[in-house]
């Protein structure tokens, strides 16, 4: 059997969007895949982010934040940046196979109720979603 594809994702603080991004992979990759993710500044878990995973049927109450120390001797296949606010020409993984970037809207920078901050989590799992399954069908194609 081969190698799994070996991927972290990568965001400022690893409580959202990059840990969305890693329980869909694992849910939607299988065994091809090895899902990881990271923040520049690692933040604990969001309870909403865990939250509208459930709703998707990903649970991802067990993961927890990690910074890229943690991986500093890990080579990565794919290396995909979730975050606009991260400096790409900082961000060089010579090691890696290859860097991404998709653009997500920042789900911790929405404001207002309880039901819009939930919208807009869920608005990121969404395009993250679409994202990866574009990725996936594209890897296979």
């Amino acid at each position: 059997m081969h190698q799994p594809i070996r991927v972290l994702f990568l965001c400022e603080g690893n409580a959202d969007r990059s840990q969305m991004a890693e329980g869909l992979l694992r849910a939607r990759g299988g065994a091809r895949f090895e899902a990881h993710s990271a923040g520049i500044e690692p933040r604990p878990l969001d309870p909403l982010t865990v939250s509208v995973m459930q709703e998707a049927g990903i649970a991802i109450a067990e993961q927890r934040s990690k910074g890229l120390n943690d991986y500093e001797d890990t080579q990565f296949d794919y290396v995909v940046i979730l975050d606009d606010k991260l400096d790409r020409g900082c961000l060089d993984f010579p090691r890696d196979g290859h860097t991404l970037h998709w653009s997500c809207s920042d789900p911790a920078a929405a404001t207002g109720t309880p039901a819009a901050r939930q919208a807009a989590y869920r608005q990121a799992r969404d395009e993250i979603q679409g994202k990866l399954e574009s990725w996936l069908a594209a890897l296979a194609g």
